[in-house]
């Protein structure tokens, strides 16, 4: 592709490279797809209200995230299997994140582990944990993010058990994972892919490395991860996290606004209504919907914790948006992915600088001159919300 002008660019050259099953695992949500796709329509149907003849020289982007310098309101999320979207993926995109300038957050379920990460950093980063039915082996992860130094605990609530997602069984990425002959010659077909993969420091789970007796690879692993998610997850677990880290606690996966009230009880610094990308409960309310009533829940709670989303972030617009209609900032997961599975370290910086430019030009034009300042005043809702 010669010019790449937005993450859909981004997206579509990732397809091309990467290999169908881990493409599949990014882009697509579960059941019918209903609430991923709500997550970016619903985004879509918010308005800019387009503003002139206003000094909007000297803009300004940048913003803080949990008390942490960001170039812009956006953080990376946590998205598992990074790393076989391009060898050392975790690695690469948390290097670009530290030189732009915005929040890395790398996931429990990373194919390179927390020490590999910090080893190759300057800045510490943000780690994602989920409780596990194996306690012991959580508090490890919480003992292990502390050791490197990582700045922020993102504690995501909305995993409890897995939802299913069709492309994954069709694509034979199942725990265990099911090799079809499909999945071999498409892999055949894109040896820059496998070329990255098999040159990567490690090719399953390292933060799992040497936990699980008798694992073989990243077979045996997934098998354990699938039987490890636990239903009986309450928020006495969170209260045992927070009891665990002293540092900044971000809560991911609330979208209604009575757990939104627990959450802002819970000694957490910052919120992140989200509905984990519509892979989980389709059905569900998309982020961007949910997020008025659940500002308003935390807010009469404690007005201190700060309140994100993420869901359906693929352009600077959506950032503004989110925004304009109360969020301190955003997480972004697949717009990212998408750089990194067409182009590594330089396509995750790509689809940052794409978004910061779309985030500045609409701002301008909006007759937003510091992001901070963006309210709703700034745009206009659908009639039917």
């Amino acid at each position: 592709m010669a010019v790449i002008t937005e993450i859909e660019d981004l997206r579509l050259q990732a397809k091309r490279r990467v290999a169908k099953a881990i493409f599949g695992y990014v882009d697509s949500g579960s059941y019918t797809q209903g609430t991923m796709r709500a997550n970016k329509s619903d985004l879509e149907a918010i308005h800019l209200r387009q503003r002139v003849a206003v000094n909007v020289d000297h803009r300004n982007t940048a913003t803080t995230l949990a008390g942490q310098h960001a170039a812009m309101p956006v953080a990376l999320a946590p998205v598992g299997l990074t790393g076989l979207n391009y060898g050392d993926g975790e690695i690469l995109a948390a290097q670009a994140a530290e030189e732009f300038g915005v929040p890395f957050t790398l996931t429990t379920m990373s194919i390179c582990s927390i020490e590999d990460v910090a080893a190759a950093t300057s800045k510490p980063f943000w780690f994602q944990l989920y409780v596990m039915r194996d306690r012991a082996f959580a508090a490890d992860l919480i003992a292990r993010a502390k050791a490197a130094k990582c700045s922020a605990l993102v504690l995501t609530l909305d995993l409890q058990i897995l939802g299913q997602r069709h492309a994954d069984l069709r694509n034979g990425l199942t725990v265990p994972p099911r090799p079809t002959l499909s999945n071999i010659v498409d892999m055949m077909r894109k040896p820059s892919w496998c070329a990255s993969v098999l040159m990567g420091k490690r090719k399953t789970f390292g933060n799992l490395d040497g936990h699980v007796k008798g694992a073989q690879g990243l077979s045996t692993l997934m098998a354990w991860v699938g039987q490890q998610f636990d239903p009986t997850l309450s928020w006495a677990d969170v209260e045992w996290v927070r009891k665990q880290w002293d540092g900044k606690l971000i809560l991911k996966g609330v979208l209604d606004a009575e757990d939104a009230k627990l959450a802002a009880r819970s000694g957490a610094d910052a919120i992140v209504v989200s509905n984990h990308g519509g892979r989980q409960l389709d059905g569900a309310m998309s982020s961007i919907r949910a997020l008025p009533d659940a500002l308003e829940a935390v807010h009469a709670v404690n007005p201190d914790v700060e309140v994100w989303m993420d869901g359906g972030i693929r352009s600077g617009q959506d950032i503004l948006k989110a925004c304009a209609m109360g969020a301190r900032g955003v997480m972004a997961g697949r717009s990212y992915i998408y750089g990194l599975g067409a182009m590594g370290k330089p396509g995750v910086t790509l689809a940052l600088e794409i978004m910061r430019k779309e985030l500045d030009v609409s701002m301008a034009l909006s007759g937003i001159r510091d992001i901070r300042e963006a309210n709703r005043s700034h745009i206009v809702l659908p009639k039917h919300w």
